[in-house]
Parts: C-alpha cells; sequence; structure tokens
C-alpha cells in the first residue's frame, strides 16, 4: 500500500496537467477565432483606408519620381546620349536619332508631351520640338547620313547647335528623376548633372512653404486664443446648456466652404458690414482694407477652423475635476494662480491636439487664400493646383504634394515627441 500511494498521486498528476494542457488549447482556439473574427470585421475599414488613402499616397510619390516622357518619345536619342559628356556638341548619331524618334511618333500628342515637358526644363522648347516633329519625315527622308540629317536639323533650327536642350534630354532621358524634388526645395541639375542650389531669383518654393507654415501658425493661435475660454466657459456649463450653445458651434460644419468664404468677401469689402460697424462705433476714420490681404485669409481661416480647436479642449476639458481647484484656491492659492498652475497643465493634451489640428488643417488649404489673398498669400497648395491644373506638370505637383506630405509628417512626429516626453514626466 506504501508503494502505491506513489503511483496513484503521478496517474492524478498527468491526468491534472492533461487537463490543464487541453484547457489552454481550448483557450488558445478561441483566442485564434476572436483574432480572426476581428480581422475579418475590421477588413472592409482596411481595405477602404488603402483604396483611398495609401494607393493614391503612394502614386503620389511615385509621380514625384518618374519622368516618363522624354524616355518614352526618345528612346533611340536617350542610347545615343548615354556616353556623352555634356559638355561639347553631341555627336552626329544623336541628331539622326531625334529625327527617327520624332518622325517614329504615331500621334502628335506625344510630341506636345515631350514639348511641355522639355519647355519645363529650357525655353523655347516647346517650339523647338514641334517645329522639328513637323519636319522629321522630311528631314530623315532616304536614310541620309547622321552627318547629313545633323546639317538638316541645323538648317531647320540653329537652337539645335545650342548645348541646354541637348542636356535637358540627357538629364531627361531616364524614366527616373529627382529633378521634380530637387526643384520642390530650390535645388537643381546643372549640365553636368551636379546638384547646385537654384539662382536666387528662381528659389521660389522656400519662401512659399515658409509661407504656408506662417499663416497656419498665425492661424492656430488665433483659434487656441479665442477656443480656450469658449472651451473653459462651455466645460463650466450645465450640460443641457452646453449641448444647445455646442450646436451653434459645430453650425460651420452644416456650411460649404464656399458658402462660408463668400459670405466673408460680402462681410470684409470697404462697403461691408464689418467696415460699417467699426465707422459707426467711430473705432476707425476710414474704411480698412480687409480682402486680398493676410488679413482676410486669417480671419476666414480661424472662422472655419475654429470648431477643430474647440472640440478637442471641451472633450479634455470636461474630464478636469473642478474639485482641484477648489483645492488650491483652500490651500492658500489665489483663483487666478489655481487656474494657471493647476488647471492649465491638466488641458495641455486637448492644447497640442486642438493645435495639430488645426495647424495640419491649415497648410492644406486652397480655396480660401486663393479667394480672400493676395498673390503674396498664396499657400503651397495654390501652386500644386497651378501646375495640375493650368501648367498640367504632374511630376512637380506631385513633388510639392509630397513635401507636404512630408512636412505634416515631421510635424506629427515632433507632436508625438513632445507627448511621450510629457506622458514619461507626468
Amino acid at each position: 500500500m506504501q508503494e502505491l500511494a506513489p503511483a496513484g498521486a503521478s496517474y492524478g498528476g498527468d491526468t491534472a496537467a492533461a487537463q490543464a494542457l487541453s484547457l489552454a488549447a481550448a483557450q488558445a482556439r478561441v483566442e485564434r477565432r476572436r483574432r480572426r473574427q476581428s480581422l475579418l470585421l475590421a477588413l472592409p475599414l482596411l481595405s477602404f483606408l488603402v483604396a483611398v488613402f495609401i494607393v493614391p499616397i503612394a502614386a503620389l510619390l511615385l509621380r514625384a519620381v518618374e519622368n516618363p516622357e522624354v524616355a518614352r518619345a526618345l528612346p533611340r536619342t536617350a542610347q545615343a546620349l548615354s556616353g556623352w559628356d555634356r559638355r561639347s556638341e553631341p555627336a552626329p548619331a544623336a541628331f539622326a536619332a531625334v529625327a527617327a524618334d520624332l518622325a517614329a511618333m504615331s500621334d502628335s500628342a506625344d510630341a506636345g508631351a515631350l514639348a511641355r515637358r522639355l519647355n519645363s526644363e529650357v525655353p523655347g522648347g516647346r517650339s523647338l520640338v514641334m517645329k522639328t516633329y513637323r519636319a522629321s519625315r522630311d528631314v530623315g527622308a532616304g536614310a541620309p547620313p547622321p552627318e547629313a540629317v545633323r546639317e538638316k536639323m541645323l538648317a531647320l533650327d540653329a537652337r539645335w547647335a545650342e548645348l541646354p536642350y541637348w542636356q535637358a534630354i540627357a538629364r531627361n532621358a531616364s524614366r527616373w528623376t529627382p529633378d521634380y524634388l530637387l526643384a520642390a526645395v530650390d535645388l537643381r541639375r546643372d549640365g553636368a548633372g551636379t546638384v547646385e542650389p537654384m539662382p536666387e531669383e528662381q528659389r521660389v518654393f522656400g519662401r512659399i512653404l515658409l509661407r504656408t507654415f506662417q499663416i497656419s501658425a498665425v492661424v492656430t493661435l488665433v483659434c487656441l486664443a479665442l477656443g480656450y475660454p469658449l472651451a473653459y466657459w462651455l466645460s463650466t456649463l450645465p450640460a443641457r446648456s452646453a449641448n444647445v450653445l455646442m450646436i451653434l458651434v459645430l453650425v460651420p460644419f452644416w456650411t460649404s466652404i464656399l458658402v462660408r468664404v463668400a459670405a466673408w468677401i460680402v462681410l470684409l469689402q470697404r462697403e461691408g458690414l464689418v467696415n460699417k460697424a467699426l465707422l459707426g462705433l467711430g473705432v476707425i476714420a476710414e474704411p480698412l482694407t480687409l480682402l486680398f490681404n493676410r488679413a482676410g485669409v486669417v480671419i476666414a481661416m480661424t472662422h472655419i477652423l475654429l470648431p477643430f480647436m474647440i472640440l478637442p479642449l471641451y472633450s479634455v476639458m470636461k474630464s478636469v475635476p473642478p474639485s482641484y481647484m477648489r483645492a488650491a484656491v483652500s490651500l492658500g492659492s489665489t483663483p487666478l494662480a489655481a487656474f494657471v498652475r493647476v488647471y492649465v497643465p491638466q488641458t495641455f493634451a486637448g492644447v497640442g491636439a486642438g493645435a495639430l489640428l488645426v495647424f495640419i488643417l491649415s497648410i492644406g488649404y486652397y480655396v480660401t487664400p486663393a479667394l480672400l489673398g493676395g498673390a503674396d498669400d498664396q499657400m503651397l497648395s495654390y501652386y500644386i493646383a497651378q501646375y495640375t491644373n493650368v501648367d498640367v506638370n504632374w511630376g512637380m505637383a506631385a513633388a510639392l504634394g509630397a513635401l507636404l506630405l512630408f512636412s505634416t509628417l515631421a510635424l506629427y512626429g515632433v507632436y508625438r515627441r513632445f507627448a511621450r516626453a510629457e506622458l514619461s514626466l507626468g
């Protein structure tokens, strides 16, 4: 009997271990099934985000470095210029290759795309390409030797002897190019392909990006100055009154941006309601110029974006217990000192979220500055639209869009770093 007890105990232990393993396996199956169900429920949303967010951004970044016009239209020329030093006149074979490539084009639209691309590099490229395209079959008729083709092309247009046109073709002979991204940060490649700063008079996008950030920063600060006291007041009201007033805050969301901008045009003009009210109160002696300048842009953008500042602030302020302020006052602090030292630090999360949201929305604004601002008040998105709709330069538009995207991501990264530092200190 003394020998059977350990055996029975071992058998009971093995049974308990087997039951534990079986239970663990069942729990693992349940967990896997739960994860599959969660994934299936989230799959439509993930598919939607990929289709309307990830894919367009990937296409934008791809188009910013894609350069298909010259590579597709002039394949023989690209091959003939592959070993060219870009400092002396190309060999006659390059002239013959240009004539052959232009003669092989079946559609004038391809020649037009090539002409636009080269014209963006060198002024006069459009007329040179189209003129040579129309005469290309006569230039190459009868399969003349390359030297004869060169003479015919120079007789047709003497600009074929100028290096900038050939250098532009050689720089863009590859399907992929950094030129658009370089131009977006005021850099360029010279005739030999070396990256260099653009001439001072051509450095525009750096100033435009700085202006975009300046306007966005001003709008963010004004929204914070107006939204913080309003959100604080709403957070101290009874729930019924706060809900009614919050509806008034959200009214701008129900109105089109174009309608609101048109209303501000009416209000801010020299004979508008704002100037009439200020004149009637004796604040000003003559009407102010509030349209087609920076003031009109800031006023309209603040009106449109103010709810995006109030909502995060209100949600955070509602979670701050009022007893903290009362406790600080009861311990001898003045109400103002208690507000600044006790209440305000607890709302920093709402301030950061609201400021980030307003700033990011501001740097992408287009309609409001275009309608209410002057020539020196246009933001980066205006030039993206210009290159897309007017100049039909998709590569440059995509490069500026990529610059705006990376600026936004960098800003968000800075915000996340400060947020993590605040949490670690807290």
